[in-house]
């Protein structure tokens, strides 16, 4: 199967109505969702600057450099915490682990008052000159998931929010860190990263695969936040072969820069209002 590169456009524009998201413009009586992602009596709301990630070594460094200091709250066994980073309040949550539990658990954050969602993560790369511990902030994501077509007319690329893209890229320039920009593969089965899915994406200039980026750009793009990401490479498979980073000092070095990037991009989304 060949990555589709068509473009998602014409998505409806949302409003809120008593805490949770509807959409405004005109659709079949059918097409309508019958559960809506709202805000429950008495719950507090997040911040409107999020920095989601998906396993717990990222999200316990996140919580100590962001000095959070309550307990945790769960979101379906998902933790959310809030903190400070530079004097800007976040929050930070995770382990929202493939696709359709991630854009559950970003529905709720948006329905809690999310506004922009920067999100860090791991991928594998499909692409020679793209390396353990290097960084790629994709400049689209390409779906092979089967939640984000349910937030789109139909099935294609999906832009992550231009404003919160260059931040992190222009972050990046600053730094003498091995990065990359270009398309992203996600894919809902880890086990089926196959020989021929791999030569596919090659084919199209793919840098790398993941688990979440379509679906969550393609919630928030529904929704109407900003949404953009920085990946850290956990293993290769360019060769046709798996390479774990197995703690490499690359990747111990590319997830360090990157803990810290994401949260500097938090900051700086959050002062300028993205």
């Amino acid at each position: 199967m060949k990555p589709n590169s068509r473009v998602i456009s014409g998505l409806p524009r949302v409003r809120r109505v008593d805490g949770a998201i509807m959409r405004t413009s005109s659709v079949p009586e059918d097409q309508e969702a019958i559960i809506h992602p709202s805000r429950e009596p008495g719950e507090e709301p997040v911040t409107p600057t999020v920095v989601m990630t998906f396993t717990q070594p990222d999200y316990q460094a996140l919580c100590r450099l962001a000095q959070a200091q309550d307990a945790p709250r769960q979101f379906w066994g998902c933790a959310c915490r809030a903190g400070l980073w530079e004097g800007a309040p976040l929050t930070v949550t995770a382990p929202a682990l493939g696709a359709p539990y991630a854009a559950m658990v970003l529905e709720k954050l948006i329905a809690l008052g999310a506004k922009r969602v920067l999100m860090l993560g791991w991928c594998g790369s499909l692409a020679s000159q793209v390396r353990i511990g290097d960084l790629i902030v994709p400049s689209r994501a390409m779906p092979g998931d089967g939640t984000s077509p349910h937030y789109g007319p139909e099935a294609g690329e999906i832009l992550p929010h231009p404003d919160l893209y260059e931040l992190l890229a222009a972050s990046l320039r600053k730094q003498e860190i091995p990065w990359h920009t270009g398309p992203v593969w996600s894919t809902d089965a880890f086990y089926r990263e196959t020989k021929s899915l791999v030569k596919s994406c090659q084919e199209q200039g793919v840098l790398g695969i993941d688990l979440e980026l379509a679906a969550l750009l393609a919630v928030a793009r529904f929704r109407g936040i900003a949404a953009a990401a920085l990946l850290i490479v956990s293993d290769e498979l360019f060769s046709l072969k798996w390479q774990p980073a197995q703690g490499s000092q690359p990747f111990r070095a590319g997830r360090r820069a990157a803990l810290h990037l994401a949260l500097d991009a938090a900051a700086e989304a959050e002062e300028r209002n993205v």
